[in-house]
């Protein structure tokens, strides 16, 4: 009977082919993107037009109405007091998100909701505009939230 002797490397090269010579995904997406030499790029083309426009101003930003975010929201005393105790400040940016949730849970049906934010969890009633209590990031997990009836993410 004849040894049939193959190192191992040799098995293994036959058997598992190198696969880190194949480009991946993110590789052909870049090289079907690049752009073609003198070919200008449509998205720089916009930014420069913009720019030129608002001068030496920042690019303006888009502007939000009432119409397409809610009523104004208000904030209760009690809430008022939890966002002081709990050291949650309520800046633009939140209570934009708050706007807009207490509109989609308004147009889904919610009364009194709970809003979950990056920041803090807020118990709004949804029927009367109304933050009614607020509970930050670091003491949600100790807090049971009762009476809601809806809640809504807006991360």
């Amino acid at each position: 009977m004849q040894e049939f002797t193959i190192s191992m490397s040799k098995v293994n090269s036959f058997l598992i082919p190198n696969v880190s010579s194949l480009p991946s995904d993110i590789q052909k997406n870049e090289k079907a993107n690049a752009l073609k030499q003198g070919e200008k790029s449509e998205f720089k083309g916009l930014v420069d037009e913009l720019s030129k426009e608002s001068g030496s101003q920042n690019i303006r930003q888009p502007q939000v109405s009432e119409k397409n975010i809610g009523q104004d929201v208000q904030v209760s005393s009690h809430a008022m007091k939890r966002l002081q105790e709990r050291n949650i400040e309520l800046d633009g940016n939140e209570f934009m998100k708050l706007k807009e949730a207490v509109s989609k849970l308004r147009a889904k049906g919610g009364h009194d909701s709970l809003v979950i934010t990056n920041k803090a969890a807020y118990v709004v009633d949804v029927d009367k505009n109304t933050v009614v209590t607020a509970v930050d990031k670091n003491n949600m997990n100790e807090n049971v939230f009762t009476k809601i009836d809806s809640t809504i993410f807006m991360m």
